[in-house]
């Protein structure tokens, strides 16, 4: 609404997600908490990862960030296949980039410790491109993985045997919908998805739990935020995409992976939605492994902003274990 004293020219707030974004009404868009696009390193001095960036697809128009780790020629005088994470940033699904400096220091550390290939999927966002356009994205670039035969990184290094998918936030949010439609859907080539870990998934509902207030829960942040990236989602906050556990949601037997890891911190308010999806999942019927890990003292995402941090360092570990112990 235009106020009284504006003229056609006036540059005023339309939208507005306190501390994360706001939309005016000529069109721009400020994401306020995203850092600083940044360009690959073939070589990073600290951690010797080196990444590079890819074309998934121009219509539309879907890219990623590569990382590949300091690999050490074998007895044959080859280098070793390692495992493949395609992997799904967070940011509510309408801020933060696979380029940007946040995710691009935290992924050379993670490929040093985990010594993996990772894909790190760059997805449209809303309000630009509303959900549910990043999931198609998501399945996209997994599927691109398992029919590469162009990318040298993933031809020579990567193993389809071990394909993975990871996510923090609204990523691991996408990681359950991407292994729900894996386990309905062939990937190209048969190739299966072998594990998968969500770091503090964005679930919610429109029925608050454990600590979450009452009083003000449509006006909570996950709950704006949802509304705001997938205005048109049948059921509003109960869809099944964000509310794996709501009455009518596909049976969590259907995820379409043979293991699977919920990382939970316990300053993250939606850690408790988190221990309940790894309690759905266990008591589903789902014939895979289910494990959870906890982090004392730290909140959301804490891993990614701070990855040399001792607790990050633990996570990291966490991680390293099961992408090299899954079989």
């Amino acid at each position: 609404m235009v106020s009284p004293n504006s003229t056609p020219n006036t540059k005023e707030i339309t939208t507005e997600i306190p501390t994360l974004l706001r939309v005016y009404n000529d069109g721009t868009i400020e994401r306020l908490q995203d850092s600083p696009i940044v360009p690959p390193t073939l070589e990073d001095p600290t951690t010797a990862t080196s990444s590079k960036d890819v074309v998934i697809s121009n219509n539309p128009l879907i890219s990623a960030r590569l990382y590949l780790p300091k690999l050490i020629p074998t007895h044959e005088n080859n280098l070793n296949k390692v495992p493949i994470l395609v992997y799904f940033h967070g940011g509510g699904f309408f801020f933060e980039s696979a380029f940007n400096q946040i995710h691009h220091n935290y992924f050379n550390w993670f490929v040093s410790v985990t010594h993996v290939l990772v894909v790190s999927v760059e997805y449209r966002l809303a309000p630009e491109t509303p959900l549910p356009a990043a999931y198609d994205d998501c399945w996209e670039a997994l599927k691109w993985v398992t029919t590469n035969n162009t990318d040298p990184w993933l031809i020579n290094h990567g193993d389809l045997n071990r394909v993975f998918i990871g996510g923090d936030s609204a990523g691991a949010n996408i990681v359950h919908n991407i292994a729900m439609r894996a386990g309905v859907e062939s990937l190209p080539c048969g190739v299966k998805v072998l594990g998968a870990f969500l770091s503090h998934p964005y679930f919610y509902s429109s029925k608050p739990i454990g600590s979450e207030p009452v009083a003000g829960h449509e006006k909570s942040v996950p709950f704006v935020v949802w509304n705001f990236v997938y205005p048109s989602a049948p059921g509003g906050v109960d869809n099944p995409m964000i509310n794996p556990l709501v009455s009518g949601a596909p049976s969590l037997a259907g995820l379409g992976c043979s293991k699977l890891l919920l990382c939970t911190a316990e300053k993250d308010m939606m850690t408790n939605r988190a221990v309940l999806y790894y309690e759905a999942v266990k008591k589903s019927g789902w014939q895979g492994e289910v494990e959870l890990f906890n982090v004392e003292g730290e909140g959301h995402a804490f891993h990614i902003h701070s990855p040399e941090s001792e607790n990050a360092k633990r996570m990291l570990k966490r991680f390293a274990d099961f992408l090299n112990k899954c079989n």
